[in-house]
């Protein structure tokens, strides 16, 4: 299976015409090279990490993921410890940090949140390590200036200069919100885990997705959803002060009269109740469902462990199906500590 980033296209987002520039027949070396990277990518590129990681065979996540991934991430102390996305790291055994210096060196894996879906690694070895400033993104608006910088395969650095398009919720289909997120153009193909950062080189964001087809954008999440929970999710491996949010395992999409199952976790809850694939879910604990967000803020707001009763069209019957909620992190590996 394909890593979860695919190789990526080395270049820096530049203006492609020269407005005015002199003919010349034979030009200058010295002409054709690239310019300067912009200093609010200078300050934070030394920090910009590529991240390889193993997940065993067994493990739960590797028939979404596959067991072989790669993304970037930045990081943020000196001590070592690195930011980026929870799915590059879910469930990892192995990881390996490439830095811009070029050396290659082993990490743990410190936690993850996967509300937000952010994780957190700690390099290996002393330091001190270069470390990118983290920002604040609470104000970040439509039209500011950011530069998202990954690295390829290769480890090689990959810019693009752009800006926010939209700052609005979105809903993935793994049972995942947030209610702010950046929506940033043009697309940089080195997006698993590398940071958003401002005209001061202050990271503001993690890029986590590609939407559309074309012209694709950028999804990044504020890292206000890191900065907020930072200590905790280093000391304690997940975000404990936070009430576990009730999951049952089931991957959905939008449909005419509800949402409909696109399949279901081959460890979560949904596939003991009998959920199958191709079930469209109309009401949940009495309520109607019209939308993914309508129905993941429903099934948030039922207490946590107790049942729920859904109801879904199957083969133009309705079929009522009750299912305990539960605790992904108990199913899925987010520290370095097996689950249990």
């Amino acid at each position: 299976m394909r890593p979860v980033v695919l190789a990526l296209l080395v270049a820096l987002s530049m203006p492609q015409a020269v407005w005015g520039a002199p003919i010349e027949p034979d030009p200058r070396p010295e002409l054709l090279k690239p310019p300067p990277v912009p200093s609010h990518v200078q300050r934070v590129h030394p920090a910009v990490v590529g991240i390889r990681v193993r997940v065993p065979l067994d493990r739960p996540s590797v028939l979404t993921l596959g067991p072989e991934r790669w993304g970037g991430g930045v990081i943020f102390d000196p001590a070592g410890y690195a930011l980026t996305v929870s799915y590059v790291l879910l469930d990892a055994e192995i990881i390996q940090v490439a830095l811009r210096d070029g050396r290659r060196v082993p990490a743990t894996l410190i936690g993850l949140d996967l509300e937000p879906g952010l994780g957190v690694i700690k390099l290996e070895g002393e330091g001190p390590w270069p470390a990118a400033p983290l920002g604040d993104s609470s104000g970040v608006a439509v039209g500011d200036t950011t530069a998202t910088v990954g690295v390829d395969a290769d480890n090689d650095l990959v810019v693009a200069q752009g800006s926010v398009r939209e700052v609005r919720s979105f809903a993935g289909y793994w049972e995942y919100m947030i209610d702010r997120a950046f929506i940033v153009a043009p697309y940089n193909p080195a997006f698993g885990g590398s940071p958003l950062v401002n005209v001061r080189g202050e990271v503001i964001g993690i890029t986590s997705l590609r939407l559309g087809d074309r012209p694709v954008v950028n999804l990044a999440i504020p890292i206000e959803y890191f900065t907020a929970t930072k200590d905790e999710l280093i000391s304690r491996g997940r975000v404990m002060s936070r009430r576990p949010r009730p999951w049952i395992g089931v991957y959905v999409f939008p449909g005419d009269h509800g949402v409909v199952v696109g399949g279901v976790s081959p460890v979560g809850p949904a596939r003991q109740a009998g959920f199958r694939r191709g079930d469209t879910i109309v009401r949940i604990n009495g309520e109607q469902v019209g939308s993914p967000e309508e129905f993941y803020r429903r099934l948030w707001q039922t207490p946590f462990g107790e049942e729920i009763t859904l109801v879904v069209l199957r083969e133009s019957r309705l079929h009522v199906l009750k299912v305990r909620s539960a605790d992904r992190y108990r199913f899925f590996r987010t520290t370095g500590k097996p689950p249990e």
